[in-house]
């Protein structure tokens, strides 16, 4: 038994963390070409989108490893205006399992990643609160200790299962499981409504944020003026029938 037990550790480790290659049922979204970016990619025409296609997240030499990354430091959100040239997915998504790699190069470097295009899973150097370092924003806190620092890289697994929906009115509220760096720091996060107003992500607008929609979304990358650089994203799509996201 202990032994079994053993083996299902190494295996979920495995399968987190930084390098983790994607399986063959699963999509790849960001392998470090500039081509796959404006093929899969658009920017996010939000009440303050401010940017012009083609998108201007540049395609620059990784720090780390060999390979290329993007980076998120478009000009157009120069002074930290989220929402002016935020990219997200052409594809929209309902429950999935989500691989980001990401890398901040300068202390205080601030962008997010957004499920659904709706909720953001924090990225920001220097502050472990409910809004800072790979937090469910405004909800719950992450132990910083799992983040590697800047200079490095890191890697968020996630698992989401989206809001439910019976007759048009809200069921179920959406859940997620995050394992940051292979540590799993949240399992089974009720995520209460869209943080950040209109300028954040679909339904931001609505009731506050609390007038979530049945609507898929894409998987949407913050830029908010920072050198904070992403690769080997990839996603694989789920139907989670039940209300639990943990892996």
């Amino acid at each position: 038994m202990i032994l079994h037990l053993c083996l299902l550790h190494l295996l979920a480790s495995a399968q987190v963390g930084v390098g983790v290659i994607a399986p063959q049922d699963a999509k790849v979204l960001f392998n470090g070409r500039a081509e796959m970016l404006h093929e899969l990619w658009q920017y996010w025409e939000g009440p303050r989108f401010a940017a012009e296609m083609p998108i201007k997240w540049e395609i620059v030499n990784d720090p780390v490893d060999r390979g290329t990354a993007m980076s998120s430091n478009d000009p157009a959100a120069a002074g930290g205006l989220y929402g002016a040239a935020d990219i997200v997915t052409k594809e929209a998504f309902t429950d999935f399992r989500l691989h980001v790699e990401f890398y901040i190069k300068h202390p205080g470097g601030n962008s997010g990643v957004y499920l659904q295009n709706r909720y953001e899973i924090q990225v920001l150097d220097g502050d472990s609160t409910t809004h800072g370092m790979a937090a469910v924003i405004n909800e719950k806190a992450a132990p910083y200790s799992a983040y590697n620092g800047t200079g490095a890289w890191n890697a968020y697994d996630i698992q989401f299962r989206a809001a439910r929906f019976a007759d048009g009115k809200l069921t179920e509220k959406p859940l997620v499981t995050i394992y940051f760096n292979g540590r799993k720091i949240h399992e089974n996060v009720r995520i209460n409504k869209v943080w950040g107003g209109p300028n954040s992500g679909m339904d931001g607008g609505n009731d506050e944020g609390r007038g979530i929609t049945d609507r898929p979304g894409g998987i949407k990358l913050q830029a908010e003026g920072h050198e904070v650089l992403y690769r080997n994203v990839w996603i694989k799509p789920l139907q989670l029938t039940k209300p639990d996201t943990d892996f």
